[in-house]
């Protein structure tokens, strides 16, 4: 498969390709981690060459065709070359870390400064080549990460329209569900959550603004985690909002989310921000403990956060007595009086930051993109609305052009506001009320029908945990809890800002007794029964 640059019409038109009746084909890497990938090469049964060949004739049968997935947007076409330079590497004895020769995908939102376009799913941005990788890319490659390909996404990461569809963009199109074709694989990190699901690469990387990372992790029943703010760089990353925009990771399991949230993570002198640590850094890989859960103090947010989908309550309810019988302290309910308080003042600072910080990326790209503010992608979009809008339109984008700059008091007063509310009075008061280790509640209602028509709908785009943590800028973390009906729900842990050691060993823990993970099946439609 090589590299194409394309016109804005030739994008377009890989869209329409007809879908393929869906079919589970054998892969002699399913569900396979990355523990098992390394030694595979170890013991010379693959190479990393072998390992992308085998990934990328597993794209074509799946992604291109069978059930079409579309949740690879571009393949890298240096992935091979790259792959027999670390294999040389291995051969001579030298091997980077965990993740030498591992082939994984990146979000289109994250710039590569390679013969890949870092579009965010648009058509604006389509044949841009960004200045440089993005930190973490940076950081990926000096691990040994055979970068696979982008994936898509929800176009601008599902900040353009109040009546969107996750998993569409006018780049790629439509990302279905592996689990159920018909059902939505939610947003923006569509594309990463179906692709790993499927087995299409080993493990890849997500954004999150809110939700964006274990939204799609829950409705794709993988492991995802959203870290703390500035625990990773956000340089080089398409943005929406620098006060809760992260990188994370998205993977099969636990551990592999682990390995790969470790590679990323590191200082970025060109990023500042982020909350200030307040203790040394936990040693890295993270510990893993399948006692894990024993003693630990877990309290259940039940206020808003239940009672939106019974099918996920119930699969929470079952997650939580399986906590509680591995030796979790379980306090119930642990709520969060402040819940629901900063809804939308949440959306008011995302308007203000968007348009500051989309602007200024796009500044950073330099002259040879089309577009260089915000306006301009307004102005690209209307004048190629039949690509860019046929099911939806650019309200958020209009709102945000509005808006005045971050040295507006009305923007940092909701800022501070939020922070309070979220961090204050919210995360840090219930868990030092309750002497907690985490807090827990299901991540989202079983994924909802897609509806190019009305937009997304259904108890899975409801309000979930992921609100408070990413208005918080603290940890979040997704694991697969079970099915409704054929469908994915995951069950969220979330904790104090640096907390990732403690919520990485509570979610392994609850893992490894319960493995509630399997492959998909692609199935037409939801099981009725």
């Amino acid at each position: 498969m090589k590299h194409l640059l394309v016109t804005v019409a030739a994008l377009v038109a890989m869209t329409t390709v007809a879908a393929q009746p869906p079919a589970r084909a054998s892969f002699d890497l399913d569900e396979a981690r990355i523990a098992d990938l390394e030694q595979r090469m170890a013991a010379g049964r693959d190479t990393a060459r072998s390992l992308a060949e085998k990934y990328l004739a597993r794209i074509d049968a799946i992604d291109r065709n069978g059930p079409t997935l579309r949740s690879v947007i571009e393949i890298n076409p240096d992935a091979l070359a790259i792959a027999d330079r670390l294999d040389a590497e291995r051969k001579n004895g030298a091997t980077r870390g965990p993740l030498h020769g591992i082939p994984i995908l990146l979000k289109d939102n994250i710039a590569t400064a390679d013969r890949m376009m870092t579009t965010a799913g648009s058509l604006a941005l389509a044949g841009v080549t960004p200045p440089k990788d993005a930190f973490i890319v940076s950081r990926l490659r000096e691990a040994g990460a055979v970068i696979l390909g982008k994936t898509n996404l929800a176009e601008w990461a599902n900040f353009r329209s109040t009546h969107s569809t996750n998993g569409w963009s006018a780049r790629g199109g439509l990302t279905k569900n592996p689990y159920a074709l018909d059902r939505n694989p939610s947003g923006s990190s569509s594309g990463s959550g179906s692709a790993v699901a499927a087995n299409l690469a080993a493990a890849a990387v997500g954004s999150e603004t809110d939700g964006s990372i274990v939204s799609p992790s829950s409705n794709n029943s993988l492991v995802g985690i959203k870290p703390t703010l500035g625990l990773v760089s956000r340089s080089g990353i398409v943005p929406i909002a620098h006060s809760q925009d992260t990188a994370g990771s998205m993977a099969r399991t636990v551990e592999d989310a682990a390995l790969l949230l470790a590679a990323m993570a590191g200082a970025d002198p060109n990023d500042a921000g982020g909350l200030p640590p307040k203790r040394a850094p936990t040693p890295l890989p993270y510990p893993l403990d399948a006692n894990g859960l024993r003693g630990a103090r877990i309290g259940v947010v039940r206020n808003r956060l239940f009672g939106v989908s019974p099918a996920a309550d119930r699969l929470a309810d079952a997650a939580i007595a399986d906590m509680k019988t591995q030796g979790a302290i379980i306090v119930d309910p642990a709520n969060i009086p402040t819940l629901g308080k900063f809804d939308d003042s949440e959306l008011d600072v995302l308007l203000y930051e968007f348009k500051a910080d989309l602007n200024k990326y796009l500044v950073w790209l330099g002259p040879a993109s089309p577009v260089h503010s915000l306006k301009e992608v307004i102005a690209f979009n209307d004048t190629h609305k039949d690509q860019e809008m046929p099911h939806f339109g650019q309200e958020i984008f209009e709102m945000a052009e509005k808006k005045g700059p971050l040295s507006s008091a009305a923007y940092r007063t909701s800022l501070a506001r939020n922070h309070r509310l979220s961090r204050t009075l919210g995360i840090d008061a219930v868990m030092t009320k309750y002497g907690l280790d985490a807090i827990v509640a299901p991540t989202s209602g079983p994924a909802w029908l897609t509806d190019l028509v009305n937009g997304d709908s259904g108890a899975g785009t409801a309000p979930g945990p992921s609100t408070v943590a990413a208005v918080a800028g603290y940890p979040h973390i997704t694991v697969p809890a079970g099915y409704f009906r054929g469908l994915p729900v995951g069950i969220s842990f979330i904790g104090r800002a640096w907390s990732e050691a403690t919520l990485i060993k509570i979610a392994y823990a609850y893992e490894q007794a319960t493995k509630h993970r399997r492959p998909p099946t692609f199935a037409a439609t939801a099981e009725l029964r």
